[in-house]
């Protein structure tokens, strides 16, 4: 922690020569997409995607779980997800999955963690349905991820931004012990290099 701390405190003079561009942040913020990536500490939007302060507005959840949408359940997630596309106009929503997620492993071997009945009660909010095994590496967190991009579209925000051509859904798979990123093409319905 106490790296973290340094690391804080020695912030505003590593940033100096980057002083009027945050400056000017403090006006509002437009960025060019809603980030919905997993929690996991392996996953930083900004290294994946190099975007600056203001250019892309992180949702971080475990799993990175969207539930389906439910007019009478508060949700951060829908929260976000409102703020994101009503005030802040994102033209883009990605969702982040990637590999080796404790998350979509837990909902594979359905293992519930002991003393962890938050956690256990989220996951099954992801409403993972296990289909026999596939071959491929991540299959289970690229099926996972399918259901996330169609509960989005449960939400009625994002349906009529989606309707009106002025949002678009995208799904990418991070691997991590690579680097790479893939796209999921909704047409074929499968992975490809981003």
């Amino acid at each position: 922690m106490q790296s973290l701390i340094e690391n804080a405190r020695a912030f505003p003079s590593s940033v100096a020569e980057r002083r009027d561009d945050l400056a000017a942040l403090a006006d509002g913020q437009r960025p060019q997409a809603l980030f919905i990536a997993c929690s996991d500490s392996r996953v930083v939007p900004s290294l994946i995607t190099g975007a600056r302060p203001g250019e892309i507005l992180e949702l971080r959840t475990a799993g990175n779980i969207v539930p389906r949408h439910r007019s009478e359940a508060d949700c951060g997630v829908g929260a976000t997800l409102e703020f994101a596309v009503i005030a802040l106009q994102v033209p883009n929503i990605v969702v982040c999955g990637h590999s080796c997620c404790d998350a979509v492993q837990g909902m594979v071997t359905d293992k519930q963690p002991p003393g962890m009945a938050l956690f256990n009660r989220w996951l099954q909010r992801a409403e993972y349905h296990s289909r026999p095994a596939a071959p491929r590496k991540g299959a289970a967190t690229q099926r996972h991820l399918e259901t996330q991009l169609k509960h989005l579209r449960s939400y009625p925000c994002v349906a009529r931004r989606l309707q009106e051509r002025r949002l678009r859904l995208h799904g990418w798979f991070y691997e991590i012990t690579s680097g790479e990123v893939f796209t999921y093409e909704s047409r074929e319905r499968m992975f490809r290099p981003l």
